[in-house]
């Protein structure tokens, strides 16, 4: 910046004034909401600055939470083992064994890891798996096949979150869930982040992924990003064949998440520089912006 001659005062130049002009209306929108960040085990490995939008958007007054996965580095550790790795319809079967390489690796290694790295960068955060206070109360998963150890989450310790982001500090939360009996499961990471958001009413659910968004793919076969979608035109999608597989539950749990009153979902390439900051602080946005009504402001 370059000082007033008569002030002295130091002058923002002319590109950043406008950068800051155009998030401001963004800015005064989420000021004070809660956003849940799920951060995918996928995108972990290809690098990225997560932690430095994180603080940005929380010094901003936005109260960030995040819930991570772990998918590959679970698999990896299981082959190592040499203990079976299978998946039915993208949630991973859960054995006694693959579950305490689960809890392992998601609630000490990736979530302290997590948390390490945003405290060291002059963060404040508390990581939790949702085995803590009652975080994540969970069931039994019903599907047609027996899915050993995996949870539906039905009940989330909103008090509890409420009051750490009151606080200053952003939940890390790790997908393990216990049931009544005071059984541990495993939780597919992006139900649990639906789960979070939803019963928090969050602002905005983003799920920053290794892809670029929900894609549709055109008459020459070429595949397009869709920036901006309703529910009934994902549940088209669907029907279409055009989401299918593991991806058909998670979408449904951001749907889910929607309808107890989260105003938008963000699907994030966690590729790109700071896709956080450009989804919500822009009005050309990122990815795939999932919106009751396809007119809604950003």
């Amino acid at each position: 910046m370059s000082p007033d001659t008569e002030t002295g005062a130091r002058q923002i130049p002319a590109a950043q004034a406008a950068l800051f002009a155009g998030a401001r209306p963004h800015m005064q929108r989420l000021a004070g909401r809660t956003i849940v960040v799920k951060h995918g085990g996928s995108t972990m490995a290809r690098g990225g600055r997560l932690w430095e939008e994180l603080l940005v958007l929380q010094g901003m007054g936005v109260r960030p939470i995040v819930v991570h996965g772990g998918g590959p580095e679970i698999t990896a550790m299981l082959n190592d083992l040499q203990v079976p790795v299978q998946f039915v319809d993208g949630l991973r079967v859960t054995d006694a064994a693959v579950l305490d390489v689960a809890t392992m690796i998601l609630g000490a290694k990736i979530n302290k890891r997590l948390v390490a790295e945003l405290n060291a960068n002059g963060g404040k955060a508390i990581g939790l798996t949702g085995i803590d206070g009652n975080l994540l109360v969970v069931e039994k998963a019903k599907h047609a096949q027996d899915l050993g150890f995996v949870g539906d989450v039905v009940g989330v310790n909103v008090a509890l979150l409420n009051q750490l982001t009151a606080a200053g500090y952003i939940p890390v939360i790790a997908p393990l869930g216990i049931d009544t009996a005071g059984q541990t499961y495993n939780v597919n990471a992006d139900s649990a982040a639906a789960a979070v958001a939803g019963a928090l009413q969050a602002a905005v659910l983003a799920l920053v992924t290794d892809v670029p968004g929900l894609y549709r793919q055109e008459a020459d076969g070429q595949k397009t990003v869709i920036p901006r979608i309703t529910p009934a035109g994902i549940d088209d999608l669907i029907a279409q064949g055009q989401i299918k597989g593991g991806m058909v539950p998670k979408v449904k749990g951001c749907l889910a998440a929607m309808t107890q009153g989260v105003e938008r979902i963000q699907i994030l390439d966690g590729g790109q520089p700071y896709p956080l900051l450009q989804a919500l602080l822009t009005d050309d946005g990122c990815g795939t912006t999932v919106v009751n009504e396809v007119s809604d402001a950003r």
